[in-house]
């Protein structure tokens, strides 16, 4: 018995097919397919929250911009260019130092998008009747697990 995936909650293998406590055997399986659902509360926060990070990473870098027009604009009309440089200089070397602390915000904008903003079902035709094996919003576990119900099909010849 070969082992495709294995969660908490899934477990795929050459046999057989477990999720949610159902289990069913993959000789006994017809036909396969995925379907989306209906969008859930956590998904519809999950893109309202992508939206938010986006604006806030988005807002310092334009609001900088302003500030270095500005500065150059005054600096043209008064002439002076080494105040200009000077606070400019400061603004880069600040900037490169507040770099590191994006990782943070930027792996949450990583792991959102992994994550989709669908809900996905995956269903099988087991015994003449549909059942639907898995519902997640998770479209990155999602994959993983279509793709090992695939694979369990496959090696048993019937689905090509």
């Amino acid at each position: 018995m070969a082992l495709y995936y294995r969660d908490d909650t899934v477990q795929v293998t050459s046999e057989s097919i477990r999720s949610g406590g159902v289990t069913v055997a993959i000789d006994e399986v017809t036909y396969v397919w995925h379907a989306r659902g209906r969008k859930t509360l956590a998904v519809r926060g999950r893109v309202i929250g992508r939206n938010v990070l986006v604006l806030l990473l988005s807002l310092p870098p334009l609001v900088a911009l302003i500030c270095v027009i500005s500065l150059l604009w005054s600096a043209q009309d008064r002439g002076n260019w080494t105040t200009a440089l000077i606070v400019l200089a400061a603004m880069a070397v600040g900037a490169l130092a507040l770099t590191p602390f994006l990782e943070l915000p930027l792996s949450w904008l990583d792991r959102s998008y992994e994550r989709g903003n669908q809900v996905h079902e995956l269903w099988v035709q087991y015994r003449g009747k549909e059942l639907m094996l898995l519902r997640t919003p998770d479209a990155l576990r999602f994959g993983q697990i279509y793709r090992a119900v695939q694979r369990a099909s496959e090696q048993r010849g019937e689905f090509g």
